[in-house]
């Protein structure tokens, strides 16, 4: 009798025990409500200037953005957990360390085997990277030399698969480095080629000139964010909404033009003349830029007057404006500028006009895409950049994003649509040919001057800048 009691308490026990467990793996929340429940969206990311960097003001980056937004319709804060490297990067995630990696990963055949990949936000191709003067690949066997790529990196995977169709192709792998490092690798001549997204090596030219693309190696491939392989689709789900919001509400195309939008047309001869006349013209003048930007970042002031007289004093054009910041007599008067060809009258009259042009602006514009605006007013007149955004939204397209007003700039040649503006035919093209042109000069500053800051702000004073981890912040 004592057994079958032992038994029945040993079974009641048991039963009592699985039950307690059922309940609580039915307690257990879903992977967005743990996020939730925790208050907290962990993002595993690189430092780079594209992914993830800290400026003055804060923290900044493209996918910075994105997961900064995503967090907000979770309603939890964000943390972003910088790794050093890929493997580090991936590692964070196989540890449960992130819930998310946001770092321009491209979506390819072998990590689909271990993860699961959200939206594609953008698309890069593979390109391989060599220095001009060296002889130039058209295809993979053509290569002879050094040829370096990072580890665990996609392009790593690419070579791995078409290595048994060139037995004879070599190259090694670099874990302690990021791209950008290996295509100053290129450009000083310590490896002869690397493999990077065509993207990066567009933005990085304009400080490594004598570096080219010798071919691409595929298609545009998808870059996405990244989670773990799990049969929750929670948190999945909630990025497909995401994604397909900020699609919708323009806002993956505004940040597409903020990081992508200027990169497109390399010119090796002006990089070249400007990188020398960062060295042999702009210490003279520095001072008087960082004196007189007021609000403005210096380093954008002086592009405008590069993208003007090439830091001459004396330039003058064929219209009769003059000086380093080329202005007309009615501006020169209205900002108060006696002699035109003195630099220090002429930066301060630039800068004055160009801040009123920006606080003319309507009020609609982001404050991050204002000082686009106000260059193309800067170039055109302020009447001419309000045309065009009359006939953008004509257009139904936004007036307020810069990527569509700028495509439009070009309307203002054809009568079809100058006849229905107010102030009629202006060069458009010239125009956009000047914003683009000032912000390849104004990236390629920021990289030799320092980190980001707001190109409408003025955070630079002449003292060292120390808070960026990484050189190639920018």
């Amino acid at each position: 009798m004592q057994c079958i009691n032992r038994l029945s308490r040993l079974t009641l026990l048991l039963g009592a025990l699985l039950l307690s467990a059922c309940d609580v793996k039915e307690n257990i929340p879903n992977q967005q409500a743990g996020i939730i429940a925790r208050g907290e969206l962990r993002v595993g990311t690189l430092y780079h200037p594209l992914y993830y960097f800290i400026r003055k003001q804060g923290e900044d980056g493209l996918d910075y953005e994105l997961a900064r937004q995503f967090a907000e319709r979770l309603g939890v804060r964000l943390t972003m957990v910088p790794a050093y490297h890929l493997d580090e990067l991936f590692g964070l995630l196989d540890e449960g360390k992130v819930d998310i990696l946001a770092a321009g990963l491209i979506n390819t055949p072998l990590r689909r085997q271990h993860y699961r990949f959200g939206p594609s936000y953008y698309e890069v191709a593979q390109t391989l990277a060599y220095r001009k003067g060296q002889p130039r690949p058209t295809e993979l066997g053509q290569i002879t030399g050094g040829l370096r790529v990072l580890a665990g990196s996609s392009q790593a995977e690419w070579l791995h698969r078409l290595g048994p169709d060139y037995p004879e192709l070599r190259w090694e792998t670099r874990r302690e480095a990021d791209a950008e490092e290996l295509l100053r690798q290129v450009a000083e001549g310590d490896t002869d080629f690397t493999l990077v997204e065509d993207t990066l090596l567009a933005r990085t030219q304009r400080y490594y000139p004598n570096i080219a693309a010798a071919f691409t190696l595929s298609e545009p491939l998808p870059v996405a964010w990244v989670l773990e392989q799990r049969t929750d689709d929670s948190l999945y789900s909630s990025m497909l909404d995401f994604f397909d919001e900020r699609q919708a509400d323009g806002t993956l195309a505004r940040l597409n033009e903020k990081y992508f939008g200027h990169i497109q047309d390399f010119d090796y001869v002006d990089t070249r003349t400007f990188l020398r006349r960062t060295e042999d013209r702009l210490p003279r003048f520095r001072p008087l830029f960082e004196r007189h930007a007021g609000k403005l970042d210096w380093r954008l002031l002086a592009a405008v007057s590069y993208q003007e007289s090439h830091w001459d004093p004396q330039a003058r054009s064929y219209t009769g404006v003059r000086g380093m910041m080329m202005l007309t007599e009615d501006t020169a008067k209205l900002m108060g500028v006696a002699d035109r060809l003195d630099p220090e009258q002429s930066i301060r009259g630039g800068a004055q006009y160009l801040g009123q042009l920006k606080a003319r602006l309507p009020d609609s514009i982001p404050e991050d895409e204002r000082i686009w605006f106000a260059l193309a007013a800067y170039n055109m007149g302020l009447g001419h950049l309000l045309d065009v955004r009359r006939l953008t939204k004509k257009r139904g397209q936004d007036p307020n994003a810069w990527a569509q007003v700028k495509e439009n700039l070009v309307l203002l040649h054809q009568p079809k649509w100058y006849r229905q503006t107010r102030h009629g035919y202006a060069r458009g093209r010239e125009a956009l040919h000047f914003v683009n042109n000032i912000r390849q000069y104004y990236h390629s500053l920021q990289w030799l001057n320092g980190p980001q800051t707001d190109p409408g702000i003025n955070t630079v004073r002449n003292e060292p800048q120390a808070d960026s981890p990484l050189p190639s912040e920018i």
